[in-house]
């Protein structure tokens, strides 16, 4: 085989893990375009490693993006960036296939806004070793390899993950659409009409929502009761000229699944310029997440524009 035809085959043996490398460096990082930076970067360590002498290009090419996933966690810039009370996961359209593997409610929920937020209270190894049992099932044995520790050593940081993720972790288990729908289009309603006894009815009695002040506040903005919740709602669902402009036009809001779990889509001409995200649990709505920082909406504005979306709940907002 000569030197060209070599290069083919080895570019096709690393074309055929890009996906499932992209979604385990999205659970690692929380971004879309973090994630497509480690795996580029994976594939240059890939051309440049002897490749005659990996024996498993799977488990090799799993080891280097996990570690360099580990790399820009542990980065200074990371730390500044992801500072309590500052950071966001970057929303992804359910079908995106950086949200695979998805066959099983463990690997589905490792990638729901909610448990990509609580791995923030990981340490890098900790989240390293909760995605590669959780939601790829490797076995400690293999973990131990990759992050080069003791099976004792896994076996310790995946409990102390899980204690600490499903201590926080507000889950009524798998979540049925229809009713999912219900309330949600309920809660427009309502944030639309300005009812504000109906907004607070609606979310449960520890209700949080978290927004990033599309990117224009240096720390997250939060609420925590029912109370504001429905107040901030009532202003921030209100069209006014001031908020289309700003948006690029009138926006049509549409209904998603955004990371498994209902949504709330503002579009103006095919451009995604927010996201309102719901955790549900008990038929109420938990917790409320605006997204509109221009930067954490491109992947989501490139799955939507090839998305065949219904008709939108409201046509001119």
């Amino acid at each position: 085989m000569d030197s060209n035809a070599i290069d083919h085959f080895d570019t096709s043996r690393f074309e055929a893990s890009r996906n499932r490398l992209a979604s385990l460096a999205y659970r690692l990082l929380g971004s879309a375009a973090d994630a497509e930076d480690a795996v580029q970067d994976s594939f240059l360590h890939w051309q440049a490693a002897d490749r005659q002498r990996i024996k498993v290009p799977e488990a090799w090419l799993t080891k280097v993006t996990t570690n360099l996933c580990l790399d820009k966690l542990r980065s200074a810039q990371a730390r500044r960036e992801r500072t309590a009370g500052a950071w966001l996961p970057e929303p992804l359209l359910d079908g995106d296939p950086m949200l695979g593997p998805a066959d099983t409610f463990e690997q589905r929920e490792s990638v729901s806004l909610a448990v990509l937020t609580l791995m923030e209270r990981l340490s890098p190894v900790e989240r390293a070793v909760y995605v590669l049992r959780e939601a790829f099932s490797y076995s400690h044995a293999e973990i131990a390899e990759i992050l080069e520790v003791t099976e004792s050593a896994s076996q310790q940081h995946l409990h102390r993950a899980r204690h600490r993720i499903t201590t926080a972790r507000r889950s009524g288990g798998e979540l049925d659409p229809a009713v999912a729908r219900k309330v949600v289009e309920e809660f427009l309603a309502a944030a639309s009409s300005g009812r504000t006894e109906r907004l607070v009815a609606l979310l449960t009695d520890d209700a949080t929502a978290i927004s990033d002040g599309a990117g224009l506040t240096k720390k997250l903005l939060r609420y925590d009761t029912p109370e504001r919740i429905a107040a901030i709602a009532r202003a921030g669902f209100k069209s006014t000229p001031a908020k289309q402009r700003l948006a690029g036009g009138v926006s049509e809001v549409h209904f998603a699944l955004v990371n498994g779990a209902p949504a709330l889509l503002f579009v103006p001409d095919g451009k995604v310029v927010g996201a309102v995200t719901f955790d549900i649990a008990g038929g109420k709505i938990a917790t409320v997440r605006g997204i509109a920082a221009p930067s954490r909406l491109v992947r989501l504005t490139e799955s939507w524009r090839q998305h065949e979306p219904g008709a939108p709940l409201i046509t001119q907002w």
